[in-house]
């Protein structure tokens, strides 16, 4: 017996892999206070995409205090730090990000945001309105857990502060995308990276998680229809481009309706803007509809940009119009590797206990940690910020919206685990 147990110890000790590797209750305890610290902070000091310099220079500080390497003005305001482990191994990138929204905070936090600016020519508030402030101080905090225990660590760990999640200004580039040109996961190169982001209508203490498309790809697309101009008492004498405008609204829905299997993934496509005509008795001579396509299946996404180019230009010439369509990619689908959430989720289990890890449905909404993902295997789940017990919560990107901070301990567990877990074996 004595013999087996050596031969156990010298196999876990090469493989990194034992119960000592998982940081103790008491270490987590120690650090809570400082990660909600540094929350209140970003909260009341928030900064719109792009514009994260002060942002940049709190995270660059912490980092830099920890002994990593760091590298700012990634993507403009974004910040990679280094922290290289004492064995040898693979590399992890872990993400947050960093940017607040043009929304003017109106609930009763003693921290609430102050801040204003202007945002299109338009004077705001500023507020850190979907958490990503709990997101860079949950990172800093496994920063500070994972740089204390270097020795724990086989491999290599990029933190990735990246800024305009939201998406940059009108005419810049910037978020996701861009730090993937710049090369952050290169030199070294990153094998997995994860992600998390924090929810306000799912209780403290859950994680939720969905492998495969788990948050929607977000295209926004320009379809000008081009008609005749004539008077309004005499249709027949032009082309009608609101007429046809009309048609070709309701002819996108039954794309959705009558041609996507929405037994697959679910698909959306939403007209959000329509600009046509200067006085109430001209038909003008063209429309411009705005809107987005929300899609979590790449297969189904060619064939929804194929039909709405087809029937815009269809119906538009059945009326003697004519119609140009211009789709753009606002970010890719948000796609978990299965095997990859096969194997990390074992220590979400662990972390949160099993019956608090549940597999979800889908959301719609969009997220550019999808083109991290279209580089190399990531993993994306959700945390909960909703007070247990309450009636009710305020979704994200309005102004009451509130984060209870009791949850983002679990937070720093995830992330600071995974790590250790994922790199160990």
């Amino acid at each position: 017996m004595k013999k087996y147990l050596l031969g156990f110890a010298l196999l876990t000790s090469l493989h990194g892999w034992s119960q000592s590797n998982h940081l103790s209750e008491q270490t987590y305890a120690e650090i809570e206070q400082k990660v909600i610290d540094w929350r209140r902070h970003f909260h009341q000091n928030p900064e719109l995409s792009n514009r994260e310099f002060k942002t940049a220079e709190v995270i660059a500080k912490h980092l830099k205090s920890l002994g990593l390497e760091v590298e700012t003005g990634v993507a403009k305001t974004g910040v990679v730090g280094i922290l290289k482990g004492k064995h040898p191994g693979k590399v992890l990138a872990l993400r947050a990000d960093i940017d607040a929204l043009p929304v003017e905070e109106r609930n009763d936090l003693p921290f609430k945001s102050k801040v204003k600016t202007t945002f299109l020519d338009t004077p705001v508030g500023v507020m850190h309105a979907c958490g990503h402030d709990t997101h860079t101080a949950i990172l800093m905090g496994a920063a500070e857990l994972l740089s204390k225990h270097r020795d724990q660590i086989y491999g290599t760990i990029k933190f990735i502060f990246q800024p305009a999640e939201e998406g940059p200004p009108p005419g810049e580039v910037g978020g996701a995308l861009e730090m993937v040109k710049e090369g952050v996961l290169k030199n070294p190169d990153v094998d997995i990276i994860v992600g998390l982001h924090i929810n306000s209508q799912t209780p403290v203490g859950m994680i939720r998680y969905k492998p495969g498309g788990t948050m929607a790809a977000a295209q926004r697309f320009v379809l000008k229809i081009n008609g005749k101009q004539t008077h309004g008492s005499q249709p027949w004498a032009g082309v009608d481009p609101i007429l046809i405008a009309a048609k070709v609204i309701d002819a996108y829905q039954t794309i959705i309706s009558r041609e996507s299997d929405l037994t697959n993934e679910a698909a959306v496509i939403s007209v959000g803007k329509i600009t046509a005509g200067v006085r109430f008795n001209i038909i003008p001579e063209s429309c411009e509809l705005i809107g987005t396509v929300r899609t979590l299946d790449f297969a189904m996404q060619k064939h929804i940009n194929q039909r709405m180019k087809e029937l815009a230009e269809g119906i538009a010439a059945a009326y003697g119009g004519t119609a140009e369509l211009d789709i753009q990619n606002s970010t890719s689908i948000t796609n978990n590797e299965p095997s990859l959430v096969n194997e990390l989720l074992p220590t979400l289990e662990r972390v949160a206990g099993k019956d608090q890890v549940v597999l979800s449905k889908a959301t719609t909404g969009a997220e550019d940690f999808s083109y991290f993902q279209e580089q190399i295997p990531g993993f994306y789940f959700f945390l909960g910020g909703m007070t247990p017990g309450s009636t009710g919560s305020y979704p994200h990107h309005t102004p009451d919206f509130k984060i209870d901070e009791s949850g983002l301990l679990l937070g720093v567990k995830a992330m600071t685990e995974i790590s250790l877990d994922y790199l160990s074996k």
